[in-house]
Formats: structure tokens, sequence, C-alpha cells
């Protein structure tokens, strides 16, 4: 079993507020064996010398859409299963280039591109993978044009492969069913309105009560649960109120709202890049005028929703939601964020609790023992300057993937 010892380094982990000198951390296979301020005694480790940078958890990006390569959605209707599945090897190959080594996929990602990474056929972080995204009819899953009135059929089809529709409570069921059956660590469903989507109005509430209630119980008897597309206050009560465990977006949010997130103890997973890079380069990708209305709509509650979670007491997750060549801005949340937060308070966003939103605290996004071997190390303090952790990994020395080297130019260990 490999064994790596990483000495000169600083130790940045989600429990300090600044990085920490003097520390040692020992890998073995592919977990953390020990983290110690003192000198660590091994005959049998790889001596890693990290030259005094700074050694944290491998990033995780809690909302991203592995299958999603056109910024209008539309694009995906010509787009062949077979064509969409290499040009998501790419995208997700570039997310862990730059640091992410955990991704949570909300709608398009099936258990094959899962697999495929699990079974190093293509690199890439762990996934945590949703199936297809469910929503009702006229709602933020149905992409059709208003002068079509069938589905297209989802082999030949990416747009329809990414997503499905589905009215009734037992029409819900048998579809969440059958995403379980597919393999999914958790549920997608539209509770609202949405910027890419053509004919629904953001304030739109999709989905009853009885369905939304119907796709959490079917969910959670396979051991899952239901993350909610949402951005009002009104469908984020009705969906948090009925058992929804995590928000996706939540830009206007309100008070009464984000306290009873804190009170059922949901998680908002926020990605503001998302708006920022659309309002600046949709157009140019063909996404029409009435959906960049409606990314204008959110674009400013984005910032509020930070504050209002933070004052109720909401844990705030790591998320950026990028479509198409957009996905290169997927690092830049962590400078927009930091216009309203402390920069140490937004990388936790995307280690420690980003590693509660996927069920796996203590084993991700941390620095510790028995957590998986998933490190980054970076040339600088990120917590004195966040955009170290931006761009497509140029100030990564080294990352670290299950204890396996994915990047190294701190030297040949030792």
């Amino acid at each position: 079993m490999t064994m790596y010892l990483f000495k000169n380094l600083k130790l940045l982990d989600p429990a300090f507020d600044e990085p920490h000198e003097g520390y040692e951390v020992l890998v073995e296979g592919e977990k953390i064996r020990e983290v110690s301020d003192t000198p660590i005694s091994s005959d049998t480790a790889t001596v890693v010398d990290c030259g005094g940078k700074v050694l944290m958890p491998g990033l995780i990006d809690c909302h991203v859409h592995c299958m999603h390569d056109e910024v209008y959605m539309r694009r995906m209707e010509d787009v062949p299963l077979t064509l969409a599945a290499a040009r998501g090897a790419k995208r997700i190959k570039a997310m862990l280039d730059r640091g992410f080594t955990t991704v949570r996929d909300t709608g398009g990602t099936d258990w094959g591109m899962k697999t495929a990474v699990e079974k190093g056929l293509i690199p890439g972080p762990r996934l945590f993978i949703a199936g297809r995204s469910i929503g009702p009819t006229g709602g933020h899953s149905d992409g059709r044009g208003r002068t079509n009135p069938g589905f297209a059929c989802p082999c030949c089809n990416t747009a329809a492969y990414l997503r499905i529709v589905c009215d009734g409570e037992e029409e819900v069921r048998k579809v969440v069913r059958e995403q379980m059956r597919q393999g999914c660590d958790q549920v997608k469903i539209m509770a609202s309105g949405g910027v890419a989507s053509p004919n629904d109005p953001l304030e739109s509430l999709q989905f009853s009560i009885e369905e939304i209630e119907a796709a959490v119980e079917e969910a959670e008897a396979f051991g899952r649960y239901v993350c909610a597309h949402a951005y009002s206050a009104e469908a984020i009560t009705r969906a948090v109120g009925h058992g929804v465990r995590t928000i996706e977006h939540g830009n206007l949010i309100d008070e009464d709202a984000a306290r009873l997130m804190a009170e059922k103890g949901a998680y908002l997973v926020a990605n503001l890049v998302a708006y920022v890079a659309m309002k600046e380069r949709a157009a140019s990708f063909g996404m029409p005028a009435n959906m960049l209305e409606k990314n204008d709509m959110v674009l400013e509650g984005g910032y509020k929703s930070l504050e209002i979670c933070e004052k109720a007491g909401v844990k705030v997750a790591y998320g950026s939601d990028l479509l198409g060549a957009l996905a290169e801005d997927q690092s830049r949340e962590f400078s927009i964020r930091a216009e309203v937060q402390k920069p140490i308070t937004v990388i936790r966003a995307a280690t420690s609790i980003a590693a509660e939103v996927v069920r796996r605290p203590g084993r991700l996004g941390t620095v510790a023992p028995e957590a998986w071997a998933d490190l980054i190390v970076v040339d600088g303090d990120p917590t004195k300057d966040i955009t170290l952790l931006e761009g497509q990994g140029a100030n990564l020395a080294a990352i670290v993937k299950g204890g396996q080297f994915y990047k190294n130019r701190l030297g040949a260990p030792a």
C-alpha cells in the first residue's frame, strides 16, 4: 500500500481560521492515517516536501451539470448521447484540474459516467449523481417550445435525456423509484420557475405539496434525499416544509424561509457565479432575451441571500451551476462570494459544509485521520488571497485524489 508523508507545509483545515505551521500529514492508501503538529516517523512512507506551501482538503462543488455542454439548452436537442458523453468527460477532467476532487451533479449525469470515473476509465472528481432532474409539465424540466406538443425520445436526444417531466403523485413516485434504480445519490426536483427554461415564470410554484411529499418519501425510503431547485421564499418554504433537504439557488429567500431552513437543518447551495457569467456572456451563446431578463431578476438577490442565511444560521454550500462554455468560471465563485463573506467562510462552503451536503462529513472536506486523502497544495494562503483557488488550477502545486497524485509539480517525492 502506497504511503506518502507530507512535510514542510502549512495546514489549512476548515476547523482552522488560517493555515497552521508545523504540521505533517501521513497518507496510507486512499486514506489519511495521521495528522500531527509534531514530526511523524515512518520507515516506509515516501516523503513529499511541500516547500512551505498550504495543504488543504480537495474542493467540493455541490451544484454542477457534467453533461450540460450548451449555454442555451435547446441546442442539446441536436447532440447525440455519444457526443454528450465525450464532452462530459472533458468537462469533469477540467473540474479536477481546478482542484475539485468531488462534485455533486444536480441533474443529467448517470451511473455510467460515475462508474467510468470510479474504474479509472476517465479522469474526474468523485461524482454524486442525481440522474435526470424531475419537474412537472410546463416547469423548469420542460424545455419544449410552445408549439411542440410531445416529448423527444431520450435515447437520441441529449436534452431529453437530462431531465424528465411527470405529473401527479403516482407518476412522481414511479419516476423517483426509477432514479433510485439507476443508482442515484440524490433526487432533483423543480419547486419553482427557472432562468434557463422557456415558459415558466420565476415565481411559479412547481409540483404540488402531495407530489413533493411523494418524492421525499420515496427517496428517503431508499436511503437517499431530495434537493430542490427553488428561487422564491414561497417555493423554498413549500419544499423545506415538506421534507426537502437542500435548496438549490434560493436567491429570493426571505428571513422567514431562512428561519425555517435553519429549524429543519436544511442546506442552501448557492451559485452566484452562474448569474454573473450568464449576464456577461450567455447572449453570445444564443440564450434568448426572456431568459436573460429572468437572470437579471435573481442576480442581485443572490448576494442578499448569503447575508440572510448567515444571519439565520443556515449552512450554505458551494455551487457553480455553469452551463456549456461558462464552466471555465467554476472557481470564480470564490471571489464573488468573498465580496460579502470572509474567505474562510467561502472555503468552508467548498469543503466541510459541502461534505455534509453529500453526506460524507469526516470523510471529505477535511484533513483528519480516516478521511479520504483528497488534498490540494496551494501556492500561497487562500485565506488572504482567495483568488489563488481560481482559474484553471494554475496556483495548485499538487492535486491528490484518493491518495494518488493527479497533479504534482512539487518535485519528485523522496
